[in-house]
């Protein structure tokens, strides 16, 4: 529709951009709340962690003479802002999962997200017992822990080949 990617092919359509095609899937296997209110939390827990993704993932093409900075902001923000707000959701209703006591979108987001600050510094997640114990949870349902093995269509970390690539597209 747009002339870009993602493009996905469900239910004899053709779906683009992200969010729908996320919010279609959720919707369709159940992981997207019980109703409006679920769907909200779901919806804001995932914007925040959107907004971390994008701060983690940016390091990728930042100029190496600001990557040390950059690190360290990312760090900080990681371990002060954002980790806290989710270790502060789950001890607030004292349940496995973020929104409903039940497996949603938001919580395989945040996963993701976990998996990525592993990969930038594995000591972030100390602090924080109950992001880890929902971490450990999701890894290890059959289909998560299936996907996340090596060889798998996960991708692997960024090496130093992808970053040279990626400053080179985007003039960095």
């Amino acid at each position: 529709m747009f002339q870009q990617v993602p493009m996905v092919e469900i239910d004899g359509m053709k779906l683009v951009q992200t969010r729908a095609i996320l919010n279609y899937i959720a919707t369709k296997y159940d992981l997207y709340g019980k109703d409006a209110k679920e769907r909200a939390l779901i919806d804001m827990y995932t914007e925040g962690i959107v907004d971390l993704t994008e701060m983690i993932t940016q390091l990728v093409i930042c100029p190496q003479d600001q990557r040390e900075a950059k690190i360290s902001l990312v760090k900080d923000k990681t371990k002060n802002r954002y980790l806290p707000a989710f270790e502060k959701v789950l001890k607030s209703h004292g349940q496995d999962y973020l929104v409903g006591n039940r497996l949603t979108r938001v919580d395989i987001h945040l996963l993701e997200v976990l998996l990525y600050v592993e990969e930038l510094d594995s000591s972030l997640l100390a602090p924080f017992p109950l992001l880890k114990a929902l971490k450990s949870r999701i890894s290890s349902l059959p289909n998560v822990k299936k996907f996340l093995q090596p060889g798998s269509q996960r991708k692997p970390p960024v090496d130093a080949k992808q970053i040279e690539e990626a400053r080179k597209i985007f003039k960095f």
